[in-house]
């Protein structure tokens, strides 16, 4: 894969699924919280879950879906501090370093923005020690829309100076690259294997990598040229 790097100026990366293992968030969510949600509520863990499953899923594309005082509130479990009791699974995956060490010595911007609520931030800067690599990092609950909002990107400059047409996203979200195409950034890329349990399926519809180490070219290409050469997957 052949990226002109003099074309980019800034880039934008999502955190969960993307430069961190989602195994740590699903395995929460998905059997963690229902357990002990059971366990207070005196009911079993199939139960659990699928009473909690339908809570989740009616937050999906808010900024609930990540506030933790929310589900704190929502549940009446302590969630961060059920998501210090699993903290052991959270993981930088491979390559991500490279690729950030790769980006500041070409003097780019890096830009960590998610939706992540800013305990889990905490826990998860803490824990992995990568936020000194960003030049900053803002979340989806300071910008006030969730970045399915096709808003967010405009609004997003209220916090970062960047130039769309200048600009590359690395998301694990299909529906986050939407809306960012949308608004007009021109570098998008979907990180498939967002877990370290699944088995990657790349996009249909946005230029696909499993791991960061793709987009470190040996040389440069054409700025007009498009940014990735791969047959992996359509543009």
């Amino acid at each position: 894969m052949n990226i002109d790097w003099n074309c980019i100026e800034t880039v934008l990366l999502d955190m969960d699924g993307t430069i961190l293992d989602r195994h740590f968030d699903d395995h929460f969510w998905l059997e963690h919280v229902p357990q002990r949600w059971a366990v207070q509520n005196r009911t079993t863990v199939e139960h659990a879950k699928k009473h909690l499953y339908e809570l989740f899923r009616a937050q999906e594309n808010t900024l609930n879906w990540t506030d933790l005082d929310y589900w704190s509130d929502r549940l009446k479990l302590d969630i961060p501090l059920l998501k210090r009791e699993i903290e052991h699974l959270i993981a930088v995956h491979p390559h991500v370093v490279e690729f950030l060490l790769f980006l500041k010595q070409h003097r780019k911007a890096v830009w960590l923005v998610t939706n992540a609520h800013s305990k889990t931030l905490d826990l998860k800067m803490r824990t992995t020690r990568i936020g000194p690599y960003f030049d900053g990092i803002i979340s989806a609950h300071q910008v006030g829309l969730p970045k399915e909002d096709d808003r967010f990107w405009g609004k997003l400059q209220d916090f970062i100076s960047y130039d769309p047409e200048r600009t590359m996203l690395g998301e694990d979200s299909e529906t986050n690259l939407a809306t960012a195409e949308r608004f007009g950034i021109r570098y998008l890329i979907y990180i498939s294997r967002y877990s370290s349990k699944i088995t990657p399926q790349p996009s249909k519809r946005f230029k696909t990598i499993e791991y960061f180490n793709r987009l470190i070219p040996a040389q440069a290409s054409s700025c007009v040229a498009p940014i990735l050469k791969s047959t992996e997957t359509p543009a």
